[in-house]
Order: structure tokens, then sequence, then C-alpha cells
């Protein structure tokens, strides 16, 4: 496992602002905020939209960084709550595109209580390839 250094504490701190200013209390369709970390420092983050074929957050985070033409990724977390109070693993289907898009990438998630990071690759063994 890797080492947390201030940039991991500041990506996490960029995923709870992102939910703390979007937070949806009334309706819920926004409960959950990410960020990712591309290798050159820059810092996406998006929310998660609520619909019946919805987005993780995770995913609006990877789609704005795509979008603004990155392609290499260094780390990724989640966190839900209306203060991201609570970090989370990515769900199966972020998984499959974590594995997809950056397989290297730190997945940033708490086990027992304790920050971890790991490679996106491990989290989801016999993963689907077109390899």
């Amino acid at each position: 496992m890797n080492l947390f250094q201030e940039r991991d504490y500041e990506l996490i701190a960029e995923a709870k602002k992102a939910i703390h200013l979007n937070y949806d209390q009334e309706h819920y369709n926004h409960t959950v905020g990410a960020a990712i970390r591309c290798k050159n420092g820059k810092v996406y983050v998006g929310v998660n939209v609520y619909s019946l074929h919805g987005a993780c957050a995770e995913q609006v985070a990877i789609g704005a960084a795509i979008t603004n033409g990155e392609r290499n990724f260094d780390a990724i977390v989640a966190v839900r709550g209306k203060e991201g109070e609570e970090i989370i693993p990515p769900c199966g289907n972020c998984r499959q595109i974590l594995h997809d898009y950056m397989p290297d990438c730190d997945v940033i998630v708490s086990v027992h209580g304790e920050l971890k990071k790991i490679k996106a690759k491990t989290l989801l063994p016999f993963s689907y390839s077109v390899e």
C-alpha cells in the first residue's frame, strides 16, 4: 500500500467540498462526491446524478477530466453524506470503468476505519477485458 501524502488528504477535501456544495437533502439526487487527481496534479470533481440510469460521482469526475483532455490519472476518492463524512469504495460498475480507463490509479478507500490506497485493477479480480 502506498503511504498517504498531504495531496491525498487534499483530494479527499475536494470530494467533500463537491458534495457539501451540492448535497440534495430534499430528494437525495446528489449524495456522493468524488475527486480525481491527474498525473499532472489537476483535480476534477463530480457528484452523483440520480435517475433510473444515473451516473456515479466517480463517473462524473472521470468524465469531466476526460472532457478536459486528461488521460493519465493518479488517484480517485468518493465520499458520501452531507459533509462527505464517509469515504466509500467504488461500486461494481465504477470498478469496471476504473479497470478500463486507469488500472494503475490509486483508489482511496476506508478499510475498517483506516485509509488505504489500493490500485484500481486489484478491486475487480477476474474482470472483463477485451484484450
